[in-house]
């Protein structure tokens, strides 16, 4: 059976004639990634497409297609959502009651629209965290 080298973390080259990025904070990630920016150098994009991560940096070759977020952003995004929404929802009801029809015609497209455009800024922010803590980016060999 032959033997293997222990996975290690995915560090910027350091040999490249310009010096390259250190990792930054864990702030700087998460707005860089909500920005659809790379995390790691701020200049490349995390995204080819509406939500699909691109398979790396093409200004720092960062490899973010190895960071599966999966149900992680959908997930934070229904948190914030509700959080910001269903408040005004339980207010309105409770001060003017007003028809089941009406509700539905207002929140549930409010609803649709506010997850929608907070899907991405959200899921780039989870990539900046991923990327930041060094999930997905083993490297063998």
């Amino acid at each position: 059976m032959p033997e293997t080298a222990p996975p290690t973390l995915w560090q910027p080259d350091r040999s490249a004639p310009e010096a390259a990025p250190e990792l930054p904070p864990l702030r700087v990630s998460l707005w860089r990634g909500a920005r659809n920016r790379c995390p790691v150098c701020g200049e490349g994009h995390v995204f080819q497409g509406y939500l699909r991560v691109a398979k790396e940096c093409e200004v720092c070759h960062a490899p973010l297609g190895k960071l599966r977020a999966d149900d992680a952003p959908p997930y934070f995004t229904i948190f914030l959502v509700g959080h910001l929404l269903i408040p005004p929802v339980l207010w309105i009801e409770k001060a003017y009651s007003p028809e089941m029809w009406i509700q539905m015609a207002v929140w549930i497209p409010l609803f649709a629209i506010t997850t929608t455009l907070l899907l991405r800024p959200v899921k780039g922010a989870t990539v900046g965290l991923m990327s930041r803590f060094g999930f997905g980016n083993e490297t063998t060999g």
